[in-house]
């Protein structure tokens, strides 16, 4: 580790006294940055709609529906790919002018893979979630006593209870993907820190203030469910709307 990253975490505190009024201030300086620079959330935004499209695509198209379930929760890894909306919102409030340049670089973070640590971890969860979620199904599948997948299995008692399961376990996933990301991805933008560090960081944040990070999460999971209802197009806005209040409320929540 650097002297660089060492007095950063000397410096690092974590606010313990977040309130609702700082998520309604985020979310408003996060919908002023997205008007400022709409290009910047509209380009990743973008990527993640097309991606969605595709993988949908690819598990019909080859009579993998099935897997649409655990998949459908993709947006998951959507805190990695907020990356460069967050640089976007940094060098807003710096003063500083749009540079392409500098918000596609900071997927690299500081080009010693430390961003990209905390999006190998979010990944690697996300793909223990979708193996889960796909032994649920046939679990409760066997039980129903359907040995072919089918539409209809969701109409039957033991559909809706896989998928209330199902919606239960993804949830701790998603929980712990928050957890782990809903700090430390903005924090690697804005200082020179290790990933390890800087997840720790996110956990006693979120840790510290649990009421009004839960509210948080559970705010973004709602508006993101919604958002995919309408053929994926409604995260056009959404995630640059939570990606820049992301960075505004990670500034509200460290000193």
């Amino acid at each position: 580790m650097t002297a660089t990253a060492n007095g950063a975490r000397a410096k690092l505190r974590v606010r313990d006294d977040l309130t609702f009024a700082d998520l309604a201030r985020a979310l408003a300086a996060g919908w002023a940055d997205f008007r400022r620079f709409p290009a910047f959330g509209l380009f990743f935004a973008a990527f993640y709609v097309v991606a969605g499209w595709a993988l949908y695509f690819v598990l019909v198209q080859h009579g993998q529906w099935v897997w649409l379930v655990p998949a459908a929760g993709f947006p998951l890894i959507a805190p990695f790919t907020a990356v460069g909306m967050y640089e976007a919102s940094r060098r807003r409030e710096a003063g500083l002018p749009p540079d392409w340049r500098a918000v596609l670089g900071a997927v690299r973070g500081r080009g010693d893979g430390q961003v990209l640590g905390v999006g190998v971890v979010a990944f690697v969860i996300f793909c223990f979630w979708v193996i889960i979620g796909h032994g649920i199904f046939y679990i409760f599948m066997a039980q129903a006593g359907m040995t072919s997948e089918s539409m209809a299995f969701f109409a039957t008692p033991a559909g809706m209870a896989m998928l209330a399961v199902g919606t239960t376990v993804g949830a701790g996933f998603a929980l712990l993907i928050f957890t782990l990301t809903a700090i430390s991805l903005p924090m690697l933008v804005d200082r020179d820190m290790d990933c390890i560090t800087a997840m720790i960081a996110s956990v006693s944040a979120v840790r510290a203030n649990r009421a009004v990070m839960l509210g948080w999460a559970a705010l973004i999971a709602v508006v993101l469910f919604a958002a995919m209802i309408p053929a994926l197009l409604g995260l056009l806005l959404a995630l640059p709307l939570f990606a820049h209040a992301s960075w505004h409320l990670y500034r509200r929540a460290t000193a």
